[in-house]
């Protein structure tokens, strides 16, 4: 097991102090808020739509429960979570970015959902919300950048009420043998080049895809759930490991 919150100390591949990665997080996205959705539809051939539909199904939302989104910024998975429970579910999108957060209320207002739906700034490591109150806890694409991962798998566990599940959805590095070179080839090569001609930002498309690499594998993951009160951890692979969903329980 390695020390708690290994992380902190990297931007990407670039070695930071920890107290200064959260403000590097927060710019890279006010910069890339505004092609967000775009981009994730070009770097992943639209995949991710598919891999967020999967998370959902795993998530099994009910009406009346209280449904919360951390790291969701422009609400692809709240949005998901309220066609799901038909608008019968308390929903709170939770992000530390006020620019991701204002792409999502626009993108909600599109698709006309004006209720049902919460939008709170706040930081994964010290959610502003009550001890043991949400059934189900969310984060796509998300973990990878928080500046202390263990704390926000403590957070989690906390605001969870018991019996609750936690879910995360993370690109891998842990892809299979097969289609490991190609991966990393395609994120540090490719993926700034689109950061570059689509978004008008390499240098953010450049952590991004750094990011990924610098991510726990799935089993090391799923032990730091565990030491952090996430109960009954597993993992399912999808598209060879490239993206992951792991699963846990606050017992």
């Amino acid at each position: 097991m390695p020390a708690s919150n290994p992380e902190s100390e990297w931007f990407g591949f670039r070695r930071v102090r920890a107290e200064d990665k959260t403000g590097l997080v927060h710019r890279v996205f006010s910069s890339v808020a505004g092609n967000y959705d775009l981009m994730n539809d070009l770097m992943s051939g639209g995949l991710h739509r598919l891999w967020k539909d999967a998370l959902v199904r795993r998530m099994e939302p009910k009406a009346g429960m209280t449904l919360l989104d951390v790291a969701g910024g422009t609400g692809d998975i709240a949005l998901r979570l309220h066609r799901k429970t038909e608008g019968k579910a308390k929903i709170i999108v939770c992000d530390i970015n006020q620019e991701m957060l204002e792409q999502g209320k626009i993108k909600a207002l599109d698709q006309g959902v004006v209720s049902g739906m919460t939008w709170v700034t706040g930081n994964a490591e010290a959610l502003p919300f009550p001890d043991r109150s949400v059934d189900r806890y969310s984060i796509a694409f998300g973990l990878r950048n928080v500046t202390r991962i263990d704390q926000a798998l403590r957070e989690a566990a906390r605001v969870l009420k018991p019996g609750g599940r936690f879910f995360c959805m993370e690109f891998s590095p842990g892809v299979v043998p097969a289609l490991k070179p190609l991966y990393e080839a395609y994120c540090v090569n490719v993926l700034p080049l689109l950061g570059e001609f689509v978004a008008k930002d390499r240098e953010a498309y450049q952590y991004l895809a750094e990011s990924i690499l610098k991510f726990p594998e799935q089993a090391v993951l799923a032990k730091r759930m565990e030491k952090a009160g996430l109960s009954r951890a597993k993992w399912t692979d999808l598209t060879g490991g490239i993206a992951v969903i792991h699963e846990g329980w606050r017992i």
